[in-house]
């Protein structure tokens, strides 16, 4: 009995812990955060700009709460870490953030808050998670209108181990991240709009489900399946 009372003082201790962390933070940048709801790209780099050190732990702790809670759109994020660091650095930083944010929020979630919050979520979208694991993170993760903090939440809810879940995401963000960061370097102004690439993404996904759906038709058919061979 004292061990599960232990157990969970500790979970409650983590959970205090991270949500007085994210208060001081607010508190302490509260001037960089109303220019972030703003969307003020030019001013965040202007304050930024002055302290690069600062600015990487800053940007790292808002890819953080956007893997939380989606509270910044990531193109934001993405647009201000280019902006910040140039157009390689800005997106390696985007990139590698995202991923160990997702890590961050996957275990929270897995450990400490899922006795709190499953009942939450529909059941049958996580048996669905189970039953596809490494696919379904990695089609979330390419697919733009599914919120990054939803992929990291169901993901700790689900049975997925965590080294699918890992490479399904670091596969998946760079992938979207790399297209995501062309948008604020201009490579993609003249020609193309962000509209184009949501509709490239789709067609991707949609080819995707196109194949396993006849790879899955064969297999089932052991006339065709030989053709395979």
């Amino acid at each position: 009995m004292k061990k599960i009372i232990n157990k969970l003082s500790r979970k409650q201790w983590l959970l205090w812990g991270g949500l007085l962390s994210l208060l001081l933070f607010i508190v302490i940048n509260q001037d960089l955060i109303k220019l972030l709801l703003a969307g003020d790209v030019e001013n965040i780099r202007s304050f930024l700009h002055k302290n690069m050190n600062y600015a990487l732990i800053f940007m790292a702790l808002v890819m953080l709460i956007q893997n939380s809670f989606t509270v910044f759109p990531l193109i934001l994020v993405i647009t201000i870490n280019v902006t910040l660091f140039g157009f390689l650095n800005g997106f390696l930083w985007s990139w590698f953030t995202s991923i160990l944010s997702a890590i961050i929020v996957f275990y929270g979630t897995r450990y400490i808050l899922q006795d709190m919050i499953i009942e939450k979520f529909n059941p049958k979208l996580l048996e669905k998670v189970d039953a596809s694991g490494f696919a379904y993170v990695f089609q979330a993760r390419i697919f733009p209108f599914v919120p990054t903090s939803l992929v990291n939440i169901l993901g700790g809810l689900s049975t997925i181990r965590v080294l699918p879940y890992l490479i399904a995401t670091t596969i998946g963000n760079f992938l979207y991240f790399f297209v995501l960061a062309l948008i604020p370097a201009g490579i993609l102004k003249a020609n193309f709009n962000e509209y184009i690439i949501w509709v490239g993404i789709l067609a991707v996904c949609l080819l995707y489900y196109f194949i396993k759906m006849v790879r899955r038709k064969r297999k089932n058919d052991p006339s065709k399946a030989n053709t395979l061979d």
